[in-house]
């Protein structure tokens, strides 16, 4: 962006007027979302705009025609001074700017700035520099949330840790000792320790590759009304009673081509949160759905998981996809919910949460048929 920097006529000896820089593009520097503030060649402010003012908590009125250094009394993070530090105008004269960084105004608020020296020329003097503010608090915000998510990390990685190392030191420090029953046992809840491990690390991967959109979804032919059963029978044959599952899968569904690892971790989220935090049976519904796409109907498939519990309560309802949210105090990291949610958009699919038929929670998802290109 441009910003013109003429100034209007003055009467010799009278103070400068900051002159407004014009609109660049039909654009108002104070519609701009972030802080822009641009110097003239001798270093006086002419524009301070909208979002300057709010980030800085300086007044626009003070800070234009004030030389550059005193609208905006910059240090940094070890107490000095920055204006005199970088120079823009006196520096080198190949230099074209400075990149992002923390600074501090007076009073210890923090802002991030970034500044270009404009030169009508590659080596010629300073003309201009535009100086971009933007405020901390989204840095914050993501800091904390990475901050949050290696403590929960760490946390759950603790536990199952320190039972295998106590196992293992167990058994090979008096292995004669213990039955071939009790080192069964030991190692069987070494392996289940070891899994949860894995599974750890698996979430914190999908995690990674969720926020920075990296999350690849390597589409087949995906039987979906298979998939639950498998997942249904591996909770009943893990010890849950068959008649608390319902499955009801109408024929007629259209061809689903989807990553099927990814299907399983839907599933297995969705059903693993219906049987620990829900209560009574468990319904999956699977059925053809009309999905919306650009304004042209596709067609894709739903699929229900509810259950009969004491459900989500309607102030929580929007955080449910939200790292950390848990709705129960009966474990689990809080980031499950969050991955399937990255994975059916990554599908292109969406996905729901409401109140079931019998009260309790109903997760819903539509994928859509996702056919590759070459089929299509």
């Amino acid at each position: 962006m441009t910003v013109g920097t003429s100034r209007p006529a003055r009467t010799p000896g009278a103070p400068a007027r900051p002159a407004e820089p014009p609109p660049a593009f039909g654009v108002d520097p104070d519609e701009l979302p972030d802080g822009l503030v641009v110097a003239d060649e001798t270093g006086r402010v002419v524009c301070f705009n909208a979002a300057a003012v709010r980030i800085t908590a300086v007044p626009g009125e003070r800070a234009l025609g004030r030389p550059l250094e005193q609208a905006l009394p910059l240090e940094d993070l070890k107490g000095r001074r920055w204006w005199p530090l970088t120079d823009p105008y006196g520096g080198l004269a190949t230099r074209r700017g400075q990149p992002e960084r923390n600074l501090l105004l007076p009073g210890g608020r923090e802002v991030l700035v970034s500044a270009r020296y404009v030169r009508d020329e590659p080596t010629g003097p300073v003309r201009r520099v535009v100086v971009s503010l933007r405020s901390t608090e989204a840095r914050r915000r993501t800091e904390r949330s990475h901050a949050e998510l290696i403590a929960t990390v760490a946390h759950e990685l603790r536990s199952p840790l320190t039972s295998v190392k106590g196992f293992t030191a167990t058994l090979l420090a008096k292995w004669e000792r213990f039955t071939d029953d009790q080192k069964r046992l030991m190692l069987e809840t070494v392996d289940a320790d070891a899994n949860r491990v894995t599974r750890l690390i698996a979430e914190l991967l999908d995690i990674s590759r969720i926020d920075s959109g990296r999350l690849e979804v390597r589409r087949q032919p995906v039987d979906i009304a298979a998939a639950v059963g498998r997942h249904v029978q591996a909770h009943t044959a893990g010890g849950q009673d068959p008649g608390r599952f319902f499955v009801s899968v109408q024929r007629a569904l259209p061809d689903l081509w989807a990553d099927p690892d990814k299907i399983d971790q839907i599933l297995g989220n969705l059903l693993e949160n219906a049987v620990r935090h829900g209560e009574g049976t468990v319904t999956i519904e699977v059925a053809p759905a009309g999905t919306t796409d650009g304004g042209h109907d596709e067609q894709g498939t739903a699929v229900t998981v509810s259950d009969e519990g004491p459900g989500i309560p309607e102030e929580s309802m929007g955080r449910v996809f939200t790292r950390f949210w848990r709705g129960s105090k009966r474990g689990g990291t809080g980031l499950g919910l969050y991955i399937v949610k990255g994975i059916v958009e990554a599908h292109g699919g969406t996905i729901t949460v409401g109140r079931g038929p019998g009260g309790g929670a109903e997760f819903r998802f539509i994928l859509p048929v996702g056919a590759p290109a070459y089929l299509q």
